[in-house]
């Protein structure tokens, strides 16, 4: 049988080369658990610091200088609802949304950039999504009886969002909202956590993200029982009573 020569005590001592060479093995394995608990530690604690997430105002206002590109300084949306408003809307609804850019379960060729992991990590993601549900948006210019700097009014200006009137039939359109949209959107149109705000939004904006559940392109909970049997008239009686919401 082979045999290991080595000291031990200053005493000369032998053992079989197989033994040995098990032993050596059983040290790898050990070493390598541990090296595998050292990095599932490591993994916990990067857990728990983004469970521990704080808001950082400063950096979401840079953020946000991205997206005032197409939706504007103030969320306030552009180009006639071709970019929508995100200004004001729920939290857990911006951050939901994000997410599903992030993981492309809603596709939308603009945001792809913009909403990589190596763009838009967790942290960065939960922060624009509180900065934008902060601003408050109004539906006009403020009274003033003063002279004002004709910046000072431009920054006003943007700031506003007055939805203009879309043609159709309003107490019908009332009807369509409370029997199908009242109870996630709220009475006044104004949405709830989970669900946007359609008072305010843009008439265009709407109507295509409608059409784009009922094409299957966009995923809505209740695709099938509130959009399948909607006609071009009931869509424009329903954006009629939502452009008056905000008034």
């Amino acid at each position: 049988m082979p045999m290991f020569y080595g000291a031990a005590g200053g005493h000369m001592v032998f053992r079989p080369l197989g033994k040995t060479v098990c032993i050596e093995r059983d040290l790898m394995v050990a070493f390598g658990l541990r090296s595998l608990l050292v990095m599932t530690l490591a993994l916990w604690s990067w857990g728990a610091v983004a469970a521990e997430w704080e808001y950082d105002e400063q950096n979401a206002g840079y953020i946000n200088m991205v997206c005032a590109g197409c939706h504007g300084e103030y969320g306030q949306g552009g180009g006639g609802g071709e970019y929508p408003r995100i200004a004001g809307l729920p939290e857990a609804y911006i951050a939901a949304q994000l997410r599903l850019f992030k993981d492309q379960k809603r596709v939308n060729l603009p945001m792809i950039p913009f909403t990589k992991e190596r763009e838009l990590p967790e942290p960065d993601l939960r922060d624009i999504s509180r900065y934008l549900s902060g601003i408050q948006l109004r539906n006009q210019f403020p009274p003033t009886d003063t002279v004002m700097d004709g910046l000072e009014r431009l920054k006003q200006a943007k700031q506003v969002v007055q939805i203009p009137r879309y043609e159709g039939d309003i107490d019908a359109g009332k009807g369509i909202y409370r029997a199908d949209c009242r109870e996630c959107h709220g009475n006044d149109g104004m949405g709830k956590k989970d669900a946007p705000q359609l008072a305010g939004q843009f008439s265009g904006y709407l109507l295509k993200q409608m059409k784009e559940f009922v094409a299957g392109r966009r995923k809505h909970e209740y695709t099938e029982e509130m959009f399948s049997d909607l006609t071009d008239e009931d869509y424009a009686n329903l954006l009629a009573y939502l452009s008056i919401l905000d008034d």
